[in-house]
């Protein structure tokens, strides 16, 4: 029988720094990593990362990570004019032609004031040099010029700019591609918002096409990075929505009492044993040349002290389930690959998470369950069964519910050895998360 190819140990992790640190940032490793947006660069085929006060970082696995420094020196004179601020928030990269386009945020805590600037680059290293503005906002106005996204329409190859975050709610923007700029006047359309019993609690929007299934899939924050951030999703045939979730809700109606709106696909989380993590947000997503993708954000350790946490980088790999939806893996990426697996390598005694929901949006813990070889399941008080319906794709079923997962190799964070993952979504439109744990 053929082994299983288990990924190997992934580099470790830098020791946290203290916030007040004023270290290089080749010091930090992946800390202190915020609103991530990746790129795969299709002229030197490295990968990088693009994240607040204009770091960036490349690699060529997305395992081995190295600190380039700053490549935008400071907004542009006009923003600055405009913002009162040189903060560089939340950049964003396309490639058009040979320029690199980098769109940055510049503004200030809690403000509408703000302004999404034009960079640009003959390299995806930079330097970078500012253009201009491409859209400016004010405390009158519904929305909040931050978070840039660019995306483009597969069918007409127009480009969009997907912007926004609490107010309004997030929004999409036709933009010139010639020039990078806005074509049109306003402020564009509303593509995700929330209800003011959250505080419209909604940013970092993320947007991409898959071929395969045709559909656009917007990718949204809920919550407050500094303790509640989860990342939802929705879907549509068409870039300017509208977007529905799992449930045919649209994401810009804002009667959502019980949180629900959006499937969650990652959310604060505690396995059995190691570091428990809370807010992952702000993300961004990759689909590489070789058809898999990735979930890139920036998360927490869990602190509910009401004290600074520094952030750091985690990237995922989504999946494609049978019904077109996108889940993410339960363990972060350690260079596994999907593989067939046999009835006795899915066999054995599991973590299970469940990323449900919830008032306040909390840590979802793990509990025990065990997957037998005659195809029972145990868990507590609940007995159901299991079946491999593919290579690596199974299904549990238990009282009314079935849940489809993927399974796959993969390396165990937490206890620092291969496993087996199961990373899936039921059919009442929740996502679990399992590991093996013998």
């Amino acid at each position: 029988m053929k082994s299983i190819q288990y990924p190997i140990e992934p580099p470790a992790q830098l020791p946290k720094p203290k916030l007040s640190n004023k270290k290089s940032p080749d010091s930090y490793g992946l800390w202190m990593t915020h609103d991530p947006a990746i790129f795969r660069d299709p002229v030197s085929k490295n990968y990088y990362i693009y994240s607040t006060n204009a770091q960036c970082k490349r690699s060529k696995d997305l395992l081995n990570w190295e600190n380039l420094g700053k490549i935008v020196e400071k907004p542009p004179q006009e923003s600055i004019a405009w913002t009162k601020s040189v903060a560089i928030w939340a950049p964003d990269i396309v490639k058009v032609g040979n320029e690199y386009r980098l769109y940055c945020s510049n503004s200030s805590w809690g403000v509408r004031q703000s302004c999404i600037f034009l960079a640009v680059s003959d390299s995806p290293e930079g330097p970078f040099i500012p253009r201009g503005c491409v859209l400016q906002t004010t405390d009158e106005m519904p929305v909040n010029a931050i978070d840039a996204n660019i995306i483009e329409d597969a069918k007409t190859g127009e480009q969009y700019l997907l912007y926004g975050s609490f107010w309004g709610g997030c929004h999409i923007l036709l933009l010139d591609k010639e020039t990078g700029f806005a074509a049109q006047e306003g402020i564009g359309t509303c593509v995700a918002r929330r209800p003011s019993w959250t505080d419209c609690a909604i940013e970092g929007p993320y947007m991409i096409y898959h071929p395969d299934t045709d559909y656009y899939y917007l990718f949204v924050s809920y919550g407050s990075l500094k303790s509640d951030y989860n990342i939802r999703i929705a879907r549509s045939r068409n870039i300017t929505g509208p977007f529905y979730d799992f449930h045919g809700k649209d994401m810009t109606d804002t009667n959502d009492w019980d949180n629900t709106t959006g499937l969650m696909i990652s959310c604060g989380y505690r396995w059995l044993d190691g570091t428990p993590y809370m807010a992952p947000g702000h993300n961004s997503v990759l689909l590489d040349d070789d058809g898999k993708m990735y979930l890139v954000s920036h998360i927490r350790e869990m602190n509910f002290l009401d004290e600074p946490e520094p952030s750091t980088l985690q990237i995922r790999q989504l999946y494609l389930t049978p019904d077109e939806w996108l889940v993410a893996s339960a363990q972060p990426y350690a260079g596994e690959v999907l593989q067939k697996l046999s009835d006795q390598d899915i066999t054995g005694f599991y973590e299970r998470i469940c990323l449900t929901p919830s008032i306040p949006q909390g840590v979802q813990c793990a509990h025990s369950i065990k997957l037998l070889l005659n195809h029972s399941i145990e868990s507590g008080s609940v007995k159901g069964t299991w079946e491999l319906i593919g290579e690596y794709i199974l299904q549990i079923h238990y009282g009314k519910q079935t849940e489809t997962l993927i399974a796959s190799p993969a390396w165990d964070w937490e206890r620092s050895c291969p496993t087996i993952m199961l990373s899936g979504l039921n059919d009442n439109g929740i996502c679990t998360w399992y590991k093996k744990r013998k």
